[in-house]
């Protein structure tokens, strides 16, 4: 079996897999975190908490599994996370996650100055908060002397592997989703890195997904002596995960996935520059997704629950699925951490409009998770001319595979047919997958498929409804 670490924006997990990338029975731990969060826009994790979490997950899995035989590690964690190490490879600064938004002036300043498309076209990425540019301009102006300190800038990949082993690379995942990473030609790009002010030193080497390391530093080797002379896989990106997971490595499938964001990723082949409003990340060299994330997803929800205080889920979701669509009388931008797919508009920030001494907490959240929806219907209509003519979608996360009442909105809205996955870690099992391919077990990623769940057709009215609703998001969007 192969053990899968998956470190996410709100818990991190590990997982044991077999060689057909099944999960173990008994054998996965999950330990939850939490971000930092400033009322400036600040997004931050302690390193260090995020390494916690991870070593208390393979405790438990490692404690568990007894004497079975470990053939590899397979490493994911989330995409865009910016963490400054020194010369003795220490993390000197916390994780800037990518809700960060407090460089957002930075990322107008650089969109100002530079040549965008290019730059989209060999990066994959537009110029915004979320990515590195921008966060290392608004690092050195702001906190100028935490900068002197770092050596190399990486990822919470970079730091799980200094700490254990001693040294670390960037995987080709973590790095083309940096906004410094030209994938086509290999290398990093000379342009974004001038805007970041940074050179080619102080980053990791980039590494394919493939190149593995072994030999756990001596404290580590005594806690986890059955991971100590296994290969251990460079972090890929947690979307890229989540695809192979799903099942979505072709472009007859979209994946669909709602997480604490949310985002809609279709593989292609070739290196095309991606289409403006979408973004271009790989899963390695050869692999390569498509696609558009929001800002908004589980996250907005778990605030309306907290902030509304709604009742129980069972509860929620019965009164949800009673609603007619859009009859509310509201309208809601759902950007309480900005906007990133398909506007790339930093500074937006949430509104809601029609609010009367009517209106009641349902109404709220109704409107709330109907507008994610229409967001991602805009990011869909640039996605799927990029996919096969006759695709699936297929839907994995927890925000919304608990939820058939948001999964029906969604199908309605985009106008096209939902599958839940029926893999409840998909990125974990994309971890997973990935090891085995790497070891040789799994040789073709698209010969190992998962059961599907459940479809969710969309009716028509609906949608047509959803398409006014859209409209009307739209002109509310220009007027504020």
């Amino acid at each position: 079996m192969v053990i899968a670490v998956d470190v996410g924006t709100s818990s991190a997990r590990a997982g044991a897999y077999d060689a057909d990338g099944r999960p173990v029975a008994g054998l996965y731990h999950q330990a939850p975190y939490e971000p930092h969060l400033t009322r400036d826009g600040g997004v931050e994790h302690d390193p260090r908490v995020l390494f916690a979490a991870v070593a208390t997950c393979l405790d438990a899995v490692c404690a568990r599994a007894g004497r079975a035989a470990v053939r590899g590690v397979g490493v994911t964690t989330f995409w865009h996370g910016l963490c400054g190490f020194d010369a003795a490879g220490e993390a000197v600064t916390p994780v800037y996650m990518w809700g960060d938004s407090r460089s957002a002036r930075d990322a107008d300043l650089l969109r100002d100055a530079l040549d965008e498309t290019g730059l989209h076209e060999r990066t994959g990425c537009h110029l915004h908060f979320s990515y590195w540019p921008a966060k290392l301009r608004w690092l050195a102006r702001e906190r100028p002397a935490e900068v002197q300190r770092v050596a190399r800038w990486g990822s919470f990949g970079e730091h799980l592997e200094l700490t254990i082993f001693g040294d670390a690379a960037t995987s080709v995942s973590m790095a083309s989703a940096t906004g410094l990473f030209d994938i086509a030609a290999g290398t990093w790009d000379a342009e974004a890195l001038a805007a970041a002010g940074i050179e080619p030193p102080h980053l990791f080497r980039v590494v394919d997904r493939a190149e593995s390391r072994r030999g756990l530093r001596p404290e580590w080797a005594a806690r986890w002596p059955a991971l100590h002379a296994v290969p251990w896989f460079p972090a890929v990106g947690d979307g890229a995960a989540s695809n192979v997971g799903s099942d979505c490595i072709a472009p007859d499938r979209i994946a669909l996935n709602v997480g604490t964001s949310a985002a809609l990723r279709v593989a292609t082949d070739g290196f095309r520059p991606p289409p403006r409003g979408l973004w271009r990340y790989g899963v390695d060299r050869q692999h390569l997704l498509l696609g558009g994330a929001t800002s908004e997803g589980g996250n907005v929800y778990a605030w309306c629950r907290e902030t509304l205080r709604l009742p129980d889920h069972a509860v929620l979701e019965q009164r949800l699925d009673a609603m007619p669509p859009d009859t509310h009388g509201l309208t809601v931008l759902p950007f309480l951490a900005g906007e990133r797919a398909p506007g790339w508009r930093g500074h937006r920030r949430g509104a809601v409009a029609g609010l009367s001494l009517d209106t009641q907490p349902i109404d709220i959240v109704r409107a709330t998770l109907e507008a994610i929806a229409l967001r991602l219907a805009l990011v869909y209509r640039l996605l799927a001319p990029h996919a096969a003519r006759e695709h699936r979608i297929i839907a994995s996360g927890g925000a919304v595979t608990r939820s058939r009442a948001w999964t029906r909105i969604l199908a309605d809205a985009l106008g096209h047919a939902v599958t839940w996955s029926h893999e409840p870690e998909a990125t974990s099992r994309g971890a997973a997958l990935l090891a085995l391919n790497a070891l040789g077990d799994v040789p073709d990623l698209s010969s190992v498929h998962a059961p599907l769940g459940e479809t969710f057709e969309p009716d028509p009215a609906r949608h047509a409804r959803y398409r006014e609703a859209l409209e009307r998001q739209r002109g509310f969007d220009e007027r504020v």
